[in-house]
């Protein structure tokens, strides 16, 4: 936007409520074999996240927990999928081998590493579609010249939703959530009473963690234990491992001003603001981070600390419960009239692979001097934890701070994950999956997702980026048709307004829903407390953010992170 800082940021509010209003759809009411079984009921749910996220409103306490649906933020009349011979059309791998693979490095210079482990540790706080299908798999013709190992290529189909009768009764598709929806950090606790359990150490509300400082490792996968251990690999064992240490130390001061708490109690509060602290950083740290502009950064600060700003809120406290005046956290719940749900819109948008580099080069945190060189597949799934163990948390961590991800865009995608040998030893062609999940899960391509989005929809394939070799190639591979480009394969394309690290279509989604995972949430508004989290909590999510939790665990990356700048972008060497 051209517009003055704070201007542009009004605008941006308004368009905010025009998305609130007119892009908010609820799926519970689609048909449905019953009701999934009766959130369990104890006092705790007054003042605690519950393990699977319900109870979180206390009217609707199935609302957001895990295993129900995703929404939908387009309507859902427009979500059927095509039939099978169109929907393969296109073919994704051809998709991906043309336009998505990396040809050279495009960095994102202006980011660290750290954004890219960041957002994935994010995402799994919030989503999960469950285990693929293992019958009736999508079969891909591929072209003479593929020298992929199997004709067809096979790509598992998205599991269905288990409280949908058969095909749905002429209803579009919807697809259920394991995880559950809120932002709970449900990454490290898990969203099932058994996985929090396996996590919890049992003494003083702590996490458990070996005698290294390390998670503990599952013998039977060699991945370490936490919440969520899907696609795996070294940038997630830094960040949960990180946070579980952020924990353990919030544990320890909340038993140091109560002694006398049980370590549920423990346990509880300290999830709490451990929850908080890491949806803070996300959105005034890693938001403004990946979208440098002016204007988001006004944006994002509002969200958390309204126009008041961060220097009077710390100094005065809230001024107002209004969200406007004085940010989100403890203004009212407000679910904009639609049940809440992460969405499919939202999954897609935020298909991020491009942020993943191919090639990895580990320094030390006191020198700067190299100690080891690996290449993606040696730090994904089991092969994450002997790395870092080699390595050392603390230079891994300064490592990541000092390389640059990969920029969001087309030719970007990383090579390993297009012949990623999952460890059940399926072979998978990531990008090509990342289409067609997309399409099979009925999200629109890339011109109707703008214009259900109140962007303007495009005439000319030279309208989808300033790259004419780019235009070219996407125009060869559609076949002249604008209305089949996919919806990830336009967002790749555009170029971002300055400062953006995505395109300003994804943003439309990403304005909408960032600012509503706060809104709906009761640990976010009404019970965002110090009566629930306690003064001492309250304090630590005011006072900490990304560089101080580093610090706390890591003081020896003092010397990198010296300049103050956001912790998201570039350290400074050693």
């Amino acid at each position: 936007m051209n517009l003055p800082r704070y201007t542009a940021a009004l605008v941006l509010s308004g368009l905010r409520l025009t998305l609130r209003k007119t892009n908010l759809y609820d799926t519970e009411h689609l048909p449905s074999t019953g009701h999934l079984d009766p959130p369990v009921d104890d006092e705790r749910k007054f003042t605690a996240r519950t393990a699977d996220g319900s109870w979180n409103d206390l009217r609707v306490p199935t609302m957001g927990r895990a295993n129900s649906r995703f929404g939908r933020n387009v309507p859902n009349e427009r979500t059927y999928p095509e039939p099978d011979d169109r929907l393969l059309e296109p073919s994704p791998r051809r998709v991906s081998r043309e336009l998505l693979a990396r040809r050279d490095f495009i960095p994102a210079a202006s980011l660290n590493l750290h954004a890219a482990a960041w957002i994935q540790f994010m995402v799994h706080d919030w989503l999960s579609h469950g285990e693929n299908q293992k019958s009736d798999p999508w079969q891909i013709e591929l072209d003479t010249d593929d020298d992929w190992p199997e004709q067809p290529m096979r790509i598992l189909r998205t599991r269905r939703d288990p409280t949908r009768p058969h095909e749905g009764h002429g209803a579009p598709p919807t697809f259920a959530n394991i995880a559950s929806h809120w932002w709970d950090a449900s990454q490290l606790y898990g969203s099932d009473h058994a996985t929090q359990e396996r996590v919890r150490s049992g003494d003083g509300g702590r996490l458990r963690v070996d005698p290294g400082g390390f998670l503990p490792l599952d013998p039977a996968t060699g991945v370490e234990v936490t919440g969520v251990t899907g696609n795996w690999w070294l940038g997630l064992d830094l960040m949960s491992t990180l946070f579980t240490l952020e924990h353990n130390a919030i544990a320890d001061r909340l038993r140091a001003e109560y002694p006398g708490w049980s370590d549920q109690e423990l346990f509880d509060r300290a999830r709490l603001v451990n929850a908080a602290l890491t949806a803070k950083i996300h959105t005034v740290e890693w938001t403004t981070a990946i979208l440098a502009n002016p204007t988001l950064e006004v944006a994002m600060h509002a969200n958390w600390w309204g126009v008041e700003g961060q220097r009077l809120h710390d100094a005065a406290g809230r001024l107002s419960r209004s969200e406007w005046l004085s940010g989100i956290p403890g203004s009212p719940p407000d679910h904009f009239g639609v049940p809440y749900s992460i969405t499919e819109e939202f999954v897609a948008v935020y298909r991020m692979h491009p942020l993943l580099r191919d090639e990895y080069t580990f320094r030390s945190a006191a020198g700067g001097g190299v100690v080891e060189e690996r290449e993606l597949p040696e730090i994904i799934f089991a092969g994450a934890r002997p790395v870092l163990e080699r390595v050392g948390m603390e230079n891994v961590l300064y490592s990541f701070g000092v390389m640059n991800p990969g920029a969001v865009t087309l030719h970007n995608y990383p090579r390993a994950m297009q012949r990623l040998r999952e460890p059940a030893g399926w072979l998978n062609d990531l990008a090509a999956t990342d289409i067609l999940r997309n399409r099979e899960r009925g999200v629109p391509r890339y011109n109707e997702f703008r214009r259900l989005l109140h962007k303007p929809a495009l005439t000319r394939f030279e309208q989808l980026s300033d790259n004419p070799n780019w235009v070219e190639e996407i125009r060869a591979v559609y076949q002249g048709d604008l209305e089949r480009v996919d919806l990830q394969v336009g967002l790749y394309a555009e170029t971002p307004p300055p400062g953006f690290g995505f395109s300003d279509t994804a943003f439309r989604i990403f304005i909408l829903m960032a600012s509503r995972r706060l809104n709906s949430d009761r640990f976010f508004t009404t019970d965002f407390t110090p009566e629930v989290y306690t003064p001492v909590g309250m304090r630590w999510i005011e006072e900490n953010g990304f560089a101080s939790v580093l610090l706390r665990h890591f003081p020896n990356l003092r010397p990198a992170l010296r300049s103050g700048r956001n912790p998201f972008a570039p350290w400074d060497t050693v």
